[in-house]
């Protein structure tokens, strides 16, 4: 008579410092994320974030110095996400039209979520004055990152430099401006589609220009 199958004991694998640090800044990332999109910036104090993420206090310290540099690094997460998101997208062979709608749906995959809305509320609690160092190295890093993406997708277009900057910062306000009125109207599936359409035509239009 054979012997019954035994279910083999699983083999225990230790993780390593830097991966058991990695995990702990995840948690306190998005306890950051979630806490400030829920509660809003002024009330996701330390303890609410310490207590969301499962560490004391001081071990958020310990891994980002202080809430600055939570912060920063959440802000460096949320681009992140942005500008994987649109890495995914292969435009080679898109028409004009096709590259804008690819653009806008990606981007607004992003602006219309958490992230965003998390990004936006502590950008409003950093005015420009009062970038420190490491800030500044940052903010010109991010945009440096979205001037490359958008001359992936639209650099074909041959706008002047004036011109780029003004739609670059039109398309930002917007999608931004529907990221905020999402947050007080909740769901609006059909008007949001036809606010992202009108976005989209904009850009077709003004991208179809060139240096005209």
């Amino acid at each position: 008579m054979s012997q019954p199958l035994e279910i083999p004991s699983p083999r225990r694998t230790r993780r390593s410092h830097a991966e058991r640090n990695a995990e702990t800044q995840a948690r306190i990332k998005a306890a950051v994320v979630d806490a400030v999109s829920e509660l809003g910036f002024q009330r996701s104090t330390a303890a609410e974030i310490s207590r969301r993420a499962g560490v004391s206090w001081g071990a958020a310290q310990h891994h980002f110095g202080d809430k600055n540099g939570i912060l920063i690094a959440v802000l460096v997460d949320s681009f992140n996400r942005f500008a994987e998101q649109l890495a995914g997208i292969s435009v080679e062979g898109m028409s004009l039209e096709e590259r804008v709608a690819a653009f806008v749906d990606a981007a607004w995959e992003h602006f219309g979520s958490p992230h965003y809305r998390c990004t936006f509320e502590i950008l409003l609690n950093m005015p420009a004055p009062d970038w420190t160092s490491q800030e500044l190295p940052l903010r010109d890093a991010t945009l440096d990152a979205w001037r490359g993406i958008w001359k992936r997708f639209f650099g074909a277009a041959g706008l002047t430099p004036r011109r780029t900057v003004a739609v670059q910062y039109y398309t930002i306000s917007v999608l931004s401006g529907l990221a905020a009125m999402k947050r007080f109207e909740g769901p609006a599936a059909e008007r949001r589609r036809i606010e992202l359409g009108l976005l989209k035509d904009t850009l077709v239009r003004e991208l179809a220009r060139g240096s005209d």
